[in-house]
C-alpha cells in the first residue's frame, strides 16, 4: 500500500471523545479523502461499533479506488462495556461484521487490536494471527498487523511468528514530540519488512493549547512540561499542535500518522499543518525544553 504521510483515524465518530453531528462527521471523511488522505483507520470497539457504522455511511458514497480501508479485532463492547475476544472463531466472524456496517467487500489492512489486553500473547500469535491470514488467502482482507500502546508487544509478537506473519504496526504516543521511543524499533521492523503506522500525534491532548483532558494518565510533571511547552510555542508564533503534526509526519521512514476528527474544519486544518513549512528547530527547542519529560511513561505505557 502506498499511503500519504496523514491518515484519517475514524475513532471521532463513534463519539468517542465527545458528542458528534453525524452529517458532519460523515463529511469529514469526504473532506479527508478530497484533501489526499488515502488510508483510514477504525475499529469496532470505536464508540463500540458506532465508528465502523458511520464510516460504512460515508465510504458507500466514497469510490473504492480512492481509499485504503483498515479495522480491527480483538476488542469490543457493547451497551457502554468493553470487551475482549481474541480466538480465532470471533476474530472471523468480526472481519465480516465489519465489512457489513463498512458497505465493502473486502479489507485492506486487518489489525488485531491493542494485544497487551491478550492474556497471553501467544495466542495472539498461534491463534489470532493464522486465523486472519486464512481470510488473507481468501482475499477476504488484503494485509494483517497488530497495534499496540507499547512496542516491546509488537516486538514480541513478531519475534513469535514466522516472517511475514506481521505486515504492519500500528503504535500511538511514541513518535510525537514528547516521546520518540518508535525510534528504537524502527530497525527491527524494517528488517523484518514491516510498515510502521504512527497515531496520536497530539500524545492524546498533551500537545495541545487547551492541556491533556482529565482522564489522561500522564504524570503531573509531564502534564505540566508539555503545557509549558504549548506556551513557548505560542510566545514563537505558532501552535503546538501545528508543531506536533509536522514533526510526527517528518519522519520518512513512518509510513504515515494517524489523527482523528469528526468536523471537517479540523480536518483541514490539519491537512493544512502538514503542508505547511516546517520549523525543525523550534521542534528541536521544544524537546529539549521538555527534557527530562521526554520519554516519561504512564500507567500501560
Amino acid at each position: 500500500m502506498k499511503v500519504a504521510n496523514l491518515a484519517f483515524g475514524a475513532s471521532s465518530l463513534g463519539g468517542v471523545f465527545h458528542d458528534i453531528k453525524e452529517k458532519e462527521a460523515i463529511e469529514a471523511v469526504f473532506t479527508a479523502v478530497d484533501g489526499g488522505l488515502n488510508f483510514i483507520d477504525v475499529s469496532p470497539y470505536y464508540g463500540h461499533y458506532k465508528a465502523e457504522t458511520v464510516l460504512g455511511k460515508a465510504l458507500k458514497d466514497i469510490d473504492r479506488s480512492r481509499y485504503y480501508l483498515s479495522t480491527k479485532v480483538g476488542r469490543y463492547g457493547e451497551n457502554g462495556v468493553n470487551t475482549w475476544d481474541y480466538s480465532a472463531k470471533r476474530a472471523k466472524e468480526s472481519v465480516y461484521e465489519s465489512m457489513e456496517r463498512l458497505n465493502i467487500d473486502y479489507i485492506d489492512l486487518i489489525n488485531v487490536h491493542d494485544v497487551e489486553f491478550c492474556s497471553d500473547l501467544s495466542i495472539i500469535a498461534n491463534e489470532t494471527l493464522p486465523a486472519l491470514h486464512e481470510l488473507k488467502a481468501e482475499g477476504v482482507v488484503k494485509h494483517v498487523g497488530i497495534t499496540d500502546l507499547q512496542p516491546e508487544n509488537l516486538k514480541w509478537v513478531i519475534e513469535h511468528t514466522p516472517k511475514g506473519t506481521v505486515e504492519s504496526v500500528l503504535c500511538f504516543c511514541h513518535y510525537c514530540l514528547n516521546d520518540d521511543m518508535l525510534l528504537d524499533y524502527l530497525d527491527f521492523f524494517e528488517k523484518n519488512e514491516i510498515g510502521v503506522i504512527n497515531a496520536s500525534p497530539l500524545s492524546m491532548g498533551l500537545l495541545s493549547q487547551r492541556g491533556a483532558p482529565s482522564w489522561h494518565p500522564a504524570p503531573e510533571a509531564l502534564k505540566q512540561r508539555c503545557s509549558e511547552a504549548a506556551k513557548l510555542c505560542a510566545e514563537r508564533g505558532t501552535e503546538i499542535e501545528k508543531l506536533a503534526m509536522q514533526y510526527s509526519v517528518s519522519n520518512p521512514r513512518i509510513a504515515t500518522t494517524l489523527f482523528s476528527s469528526a468536523n471537517p474544519k479540523n480536518v483541514l486544518k490539519n491537512i493544512d499543518f502538514v503542508n505547511s513549512e516546517y520549523d525543525e528547530e523550534l521542534a528541536k527547542e521544544v524537546q529539549a525544553f521538555i527534557g527530562d519529560q521526554m520519554r516519561v511513561r504512564w500507567a500501560n505505557s
